[in-house]
């Protein structure tokens, strides 16, 4: 009877051994797969589009920290996305910002950032992030160790 409870003992352990790595490999492929890219945009976005404020549209995301992509620069529309993803507007290769990290968006005349749930957070003029918060022009992003200012 010891025996076979040893042997029992043994393959239960063995079985949540393997459903451990199964959790972690599926943790893995979720961060490595990214968000899913949708190409085909409804009708109802594309009116929306079209009426973008044109204030808004001339107002740009600059990078100002690290030097090495200093000066680059992306146009705000109505929406742009952070991350490390590639189906990000704005892709930086950094360890500390998240696959999809944050996001600009415009709303009733106004730009607007949100944190994506993140894991080190998204900063505002050294604030974290909680929520959509207004950005006006000279406002400084942090996502990692990138820093992009509203121009």
């Amino acid at each position: 009877m010891d025996e076979q409870l040893l042997t029992i003992l043994k393959l239960c352990l063995l079985a949540l051994l393997y459903l451990f790595f199964l959790r972690v490999l599926r943790a893995v492929w979720t961060e490595i797969r990214g968000p899913k890219v949708v190409t085909a945009t409804p009708r109802r976005a594309q009116r929306e589009a079209k009426r973008v404020d044109r204030k808004a549209a001339a107002v740009q995301l600059a990078i100002v920290e690290p030097a090495a992509l200093k000066g680059r620069r992306y146009d705000l529309a109505d929406e742009l996305t952070v991350g490390r993803a590639a189906g990000c507007q704005v892709t930086i290769d950094d360890t500390y910002a998240s696959q999809l990290h944050a996001r600009v968006f415009s709303r009733d005349g106004q730009l607007f950032v949100e944190d994506l749930g993140s894991t080190n957070g998204t900063y505002l003029n050294r604030k974290k992030v909680q929520g959509p918060q207004v950005m006006r022009r000279g406002d400084r992003l942090q996502v990692g160790n990138t820093v992009m200012e509203l121009v």
